[in-house]
């Protein structure tokens, strides 16, 4: 994501935008994963861009997830653990995002996945199946799963950007591709993970993240160390609007910590 053209216009200069991105926020989606593996060396550059609390939620290749649908994929998944072991304390979570047709009866296989899969990372995972929000039993058995090895769910909240209807071309594109489905504020771990996306305007981001401000101190008073990635649909204001996140949330914990101050890589103009 620290690759996003319209921050580059912004604030992103020269080969070190993920040093600009991590200036402004202290966690990012390693989305580009899902894609293709990354070399050794290329994540040894992303570790060195990066302080040692920095938190990568690193996404599976869809090799694993998607087309594997995680069985007979030892050798992509090995390859990929071993690409990411230059971020060391920095990999905060192994991302497993499956299909939305990987639904209950395939929990099985996502619980012995899971328990194979080696103890030095937590794992999180994300499930787009409708049944898992809308029936107890699957819920539970997902949940069961999980907690076998510890590891979190991940919900991605849509429900603020479906509420009304798309207004721009971003907004159309998001509203095909998106996922629909009920909210969860359900925390399994210490370390919870939560996706949220937003809408272009601004206010409209706002107030529909405000149910997630009250689960966040919630979990920060408990003692959790809650990571919220914040999305619009063209993610041009979305780092601004994650700092703003934190200051909403900081307000009613003043012992968390402030977001750094953004280093200011783009040269200044007049205008």
């Amino acid at each position: 994501m620290w690759t996003h053209k319209a921050w580059q216009a912004r604030w992103q200069t020269g080969p070190d935008r993920l040093r600009a991105y991590a200036s402004r926020c202290t966690a990012v989606e390693g989305n580009t994963t899902f894609y293709a593996t990354p070399t050794s060396e290329t994540v040894a550059s992303w570790a060195r861009q990066t302080g040692p609390d920095f938190r990568f939620v690193v996404k599976l290749p869809r090799t694993v997830t998607h087309e594997r649908r995680l069985a007979g994929a030892d050798a992509e998944l090995g390859a990929f653990l071993r690409a990411i072991e230059p971020l060391g304390p920095r990999t905060h979570a192994v991302w497993v995002q499956l299909p939305g047709s990987f639904g209950p009866p395939d929990v099985g296989v996502l619980a012995s996945f899971l328990r194979r899969l080696p103890t030095a990372h937590r794992y999180a995972v994300e499930v787009r199946h409708p049944d898992f929000f809308t029936s107890p039993g699957a819920a539970r058995l997902l949940e069961e799963a999980l907690a076998v090895v510890a590891a979190e769910w991940v919900p991605f909240d849509t429900t603020a950007f479906f509420r009304h209807p798309p207004t721009s071309d971003a907004e159309r594109d998001a509203w095909t591709r998106k996922p629909r489905l009920p909210l969860r504020t359900t925390a399994l771990t210490d370390r919870p993970i939560v996706r949220y996306l937003g809408r272009d305007a601004d206010e409209d981001t706002i107030a529909g993240w405000l149910p997630w401000v009250d689960v966040v101190v919630g979990w920060l008073r408990e003692g959790r160390s809650p990571t919220v990635f914040v999305h619009t649909p063209d993610d041009a204001r979305a780092p601004d609007l994650a700092r703003r996140f934190h200051d909403d949330v900081r307000v009613r914990v003043p012992d968390l910590a402030p977001l750094p101050d953004p280093i200011e890589t783009a040269p200044l103009t007049l205008f």
